[in-house]
């Protein structure tokens, strides 16, 4: 008989962490961004999308968030994957719920294990790495 550590879930409360932390490395940059934040089974846990936005930046969070989740990978790791001979070129259309391979969608990890993902659209990509990737960093 095996026996495994059971790993605490995202909560609410981390979820919160999260979408602040991510939404104040935004501020700091003078970016609009929409947050959110999915439990280990792609529920949304948080979402926040800034007033003076883009309305289409909450679906780009939570695409970048899900796609961060199903391959428990930072999205901008995948990007090159999904050009023209890559290894998923043709995953994006495959599932249900499109993937998004633009940089902003990090998964969350405790003691080793998914537990969730934060993503963030409304900046370059690069930016909405830079901000789901702090967001992580303050939740360790």
């Amino acid at each position: 008989m095996s026996t495994t550590t059971a790993v605490a879930p995202l909560t609410v409360h981390d979820a919160e962490v999260l979408l602040t932390a991510a939404r104040r490395a935004a501020e700091t940059a003078g970016v609009t961004v929409s947050v959110t934040v999915l439990d280990a089974g792609g529920h949304l846990l948080a979402f926040r999308r800034d007033d003076r936005a883009v309305l289409i930046s909450g679906e780009t969070s939570t695409r970048k968030a899900y796609t961060a989740l199903q391959l428990n990978t930072p999205t901008a790791d995948l990007v090159d994957a999904v050009q023209p001979g890559g290894l998923f070129h043709t995953l994006p259309t495959a599932l249900d719920r499109p993937l998004l391979f633009i940089a902003g969608g990090v998964p969350v990890h405790r003691d080793g294990r998914l537990i969730g993902a934060v993503g963030v659209g409304g900046g370059a990509p690069e930016q909405d790495h830079g901000f789901a990737t702090a967001a992580v960093e303050a939740l360790a």
